[in-house]
């Protein structure tokens, strides 16, 4: 049977059961037509029309955004970085999530091709210390450098910086001036990524994880009594996110919303299920860029730490981010 007589069989049997008023029968009926062109849809997906569904895959990939998405030059990277059995860095091992992302896609980064891939098809923009404002340059430095085409895709994820920023001047600012001005730094971010959309870039953008939850978070809660530190600093990242996800382009061809605070948020109630242990403290005992597997809490497995140190993601959190993001691209209409 052709695919157009199985859709005309579904809306009769759809029409016959119905026993509603001619009045009320309308917007069925238009609820059955919409099935039956959802059902050609499908069984052109499966072969059964002259189309189909092309995967997007990407060609190029940029990593925007602050030192969660960042390689150095030398590979080394702002989480835990692996040492082999000679004690030198390897910098495959321990992935961050860009990486991640590129390997999904056989592509990978300069800053750490240990396979000596000829095409280093990964781009890395994104930097220490980056600010949502920041971005702006780094997508404009790519411009300058050539610019954009299509099958590119582009990760981004910043605002951390932002949030302990404003953060860091209460109280001398008052709580509701910091949410404006969070708010407006998310609206800001927000229009960079459709900048980005303009020039052809598919997108996958990821909010800022919540900062309350941080072990910088839960131990500023421990240290004042004159308010919830820890709920502040969640205060301040949900105003954020929220003026980013509200003024992004909605349109899933373009742009993949990937919700980190709320992945972050399940695995800080409920850790066993994730595969976590530690979701309170940092598994480094040195300061990042130069935490690795040799300066670890001891005895520390840093698979099942979801932080690399007060504020930064470690090798669980950065796991769990990259099976967010590779789902969206996989998943979005790009």
């Amino acid at each position: 049977m052709t695919s157009s007589r199985k859709a005309q069989r579904l809306l009769s049997r759809l029409s016959a059961r119905l026993s509603f008023g001619p009045a009320a029968r309308r917007p069925v009926r238009a609820l059955a037509r919409g099935l039956a062109v959802a059902g050609l849809a499908v069984l052109a997906g499966c072969g059964g029309g002259t189309s189909q569904i092309e995967a997007f895959v990407p060609l190029r990939y940029f990593a925007f955004g602050d030192e969660t998405s960042t390689l150095e030059s030398t590979g080394r990277k702002y989480a835990v970085n692996a040492l082999d059995a000679n004690n030198r860095l390897s910098c495959a091992d321990e992935p961050i999530w860009v990486q991640q992302v590129a390997s999904a896609y056989g592509l990978a980064f300069a800053e750490c091709n240990p396979t000596f891939l000829p095409d280093t098809n990964a781009r890395m923009l994104a930097r220490p210390g980056t600010k949502a404002d920041d971005v702006t340059a780094q997508v404009e430095a790519q411009v300058a450098a050539g610019g954009f085409r299509d099958k590119d895709l582009a990760t981004l994820l910043v605002g951390a910086n932002d949030i302990l920023e404003l953060y860091g001047q209460y109280p001398a600012r008052a709580e509701a001036s910091l949410i404006a001005d969070a708010r407006a730094r998310g609206t800001r971010l927000a229009l960079t990524i459709n900048r980005l959309v303009s020039l052809g870039v598919k997108v996958v953008v990821a909010t800022v994880p919540d900062m309350g939850l941080t072990p910088y978070g839960k131990a500023q809660k421990r240290a004042f009594e004159d308010l919830d530190r820890s709920a502040l600093l969640s205060r301040l990242t949900a105003a954020f996110n929220e003026q980013l996800g509200v003024n992004v382009v909605l349109d899933g061809r373009f742009v993949g919303l990937v919700q980190a605070d709320l992945q972050l948020q399940a695995i800080d109630r409920f850790p066993g299920g994730f595969g976590v242990v530690n979701v309170t403290d940092g598994v480094c005992t040195v300061a990042l860029p130069q935490c690795s597997t040799a300066t670890l809490v001891t005895g520390a497995d840093p698979a099942t730490y979801l932080w690399a140190d007060e504020t930064r993601l470690g090798s669980a959190g950065h796991a769990q981010l990259a099976q967010l993001a590779v789902d969206r691209a996989r998943r979005n209409p790009f």
